[in-house]
């Protein structure tokens, strides 16, 4: 049965058909995963911070710890390098993260978490292994392992944001193929190796019209659309 009853305005005035006139604008279209309910299902999720700018977050202080990808090549362009110039406080700059990552990578051919206190921020950085001009999925899950013991272990770590590891460019993620994962599998990684903080998606992300969710691990209902089924 069809429910009528009307909701509540969103915007004031006109703003509402106003902003339903706008057709031709690049949208996002957030889903319910779940109806409210009394009882919360309290399993671990974690929220895709949809529309939100990870910078302007984290120097409003709603973040302790940042996740981020590092590498001992170049790390001007990497959100690590504008956060650490953005805080009055930090003692890190350009040339001395990538020489910190340089010097942790080594000749190591393994994937590094390495630590940047920013004193208002720790950044937790992801560094790709010595002589990889890319992290791989499997790079990925590993450090993502560490990453989850790393805030276990230290509560006022919490609460954590991630980036999304997607439209990155000095710190590009492929997966077995070479190819740029999917966001799903992104999060699928995070998740499966105990990583439950909020994570960011990369701001081109934003210009899709793709219904998406606001919470992973995804509705039962998205498999069995893609079974066939609904």
């Amino acid at each position: 049965m069809k429910n009528d009853k009307k909701r509540p305005p969103i915007y004031e005035g006109d703003g509402d058909r106003l902003m339903a006139d706008l057709q031709g604008a690049d949208r996002i279209i957030l889903l319910p995963d779940a109806r409210p309910s009394k009882t919360p299902d309290r399993s671990p999720k974690m929220r895709i911070m949809w529309g939100q700018l990870l910078l302007e977050d984290l120097l409003a202080g709603r973040y302790r710890t940042l996740v981020c990808a590092v590498n001992g090549d170049d790390n001007r362009r990497g959100i690590i390098t504008q956060l650490a110039t953005l805080l009055p406080t930090s003692q890190w700059d350009e040339k001395s993260i990538t020489s910190h990552a340089k010097a942790v990578a080594g000749s190591s051919g393994k994937v590094h978490v390495l630590k940047y206190d920013l004193d208002a921020v720790e950044v937790l950085g992801v560094g790709r292994p010595a002589g990889s001009d890319h992290l791989t999925m499997a790079d990925l899950s590993e450090a993502f392992k560490i990453v989850a013991q790393m805030l276990e272990r230290r509560p006022d770590r919490l609460p954590t944001a991630s980036v999304s590891f997607l439209g990155a460019r000095s710190n590009a993620l492929r997966d077995e193929n070479g190819r740029e994962p999917s966001f799903e599998a992104v999060l699928h990684t995070m998740y499966e190796a105990g990583f439950c903080g909020d994570v960011y998606p990369a701001p081109s992300m934003w210009e899709s019209n793709t219904p998406v969710y606001a919470r992973y691990p995804f509705p039962p209902a998205l498999e069995a659309m893609r079974q066939g089924g609904f």
